[in-house]
This record gives C-alpha cells, structure tokens and sequence, in this order.
C-alpha cells in the first residue's frame, strides 16, 4: 500500500484567531474557507507541499456530553496540533515570536538529535517546529 498524507484536522475554538496565527503567525497560505451555520472549516497550507492541508476547524462531532469534553480539552491546551520542520529555526523562531504566540519552548537541542520549539495556537494546540541535523 502506498499511502501519502493528504489532510490533517486542528480542533479550534476561535477560526478567526487560528487563520491569523497559522497564515501570519506561521506563514501558511490560505487555500480554503467554508462556512456552514456556526462551523468553519478553513484549509491551509505550506506552499512547498500543495499537497497536504491542514483544517482548522471548530466543528466538533459527537454527542453533546463528548463536545463538552472536547471544548474543554481544547481550552485547557491538553491537545497536540502539528509538527513542522524548516530549514531555518532560529529565523522561524523570531517570526513565531514576533506574532505573540505563547512560545512554550525556545528552540532547543534534544537528545535524539533534532533543534526545534514549541508554541501553542490561540486553541492552545501544541505545534512544535524543528530543523534536521546537518550531517
């Protein structure tokens, strides 16, 4: 089987505030928005990989006693986002930073071999970033 990763989901409470931190903040580009009622679904994007999106989204499926537990979750941070690789850490850095993200980890280098930091969405979704090892 030859599988390839195409879409990825982010729970959001605000899309609004997760389109300004994942298009301005991180530098994604905008690829899709779509509202239906309340919920939106917003698609974006590195444009060095046009084939894989990510979709912020504050539609959560479930019965109401497992979106009440999943809005909680969200609120409290207690949820992983996306993990990002660049080929500039130290330059992605200062351009998270300089958003007003709330930077969990400056960048660091870790005993499996990898620099990378860590911040949270608006959501308060981890996203981690990190640059691979020179050999």
């Amino acid at each position: 089987m030859d599988l390839t990763l195409s879409t990825c989901f982010v729970l959001v409470h605000d899309p609004d505030l997760a389109l300004a931190f994942y298009r301005d903040g991180l530098g994604l580009e905008l690829r899709n928005d779509v509202a239906r009622g309340d919920f939106r679904w917003i698609t974006v994007g590195a444009g060095s990989q046009p084939g894989v999106g990510i979709v912020l989204t504050n539609y959560l499926n479930g019965s109401p006693a497992d979106n009440d537990t999943l809005e909680a979750l969200i609120a409290k941070g207690a949820l992983n986002g996306v993990h990002f690789q660049t080929g500039d850490l130290d330059g992605a850095f200062e351009k998270v930073r300089a958003s007003g993200a709330e930077i969990v980890q400056e960048p660091t280098s870790q005993a499996w071999g990898t620099r990378d930091f860590a911040v949270r969405d608006p959501s308060g979704n981890l996203v981690r970033i990190d640059q691979r090892p020179t050999a």
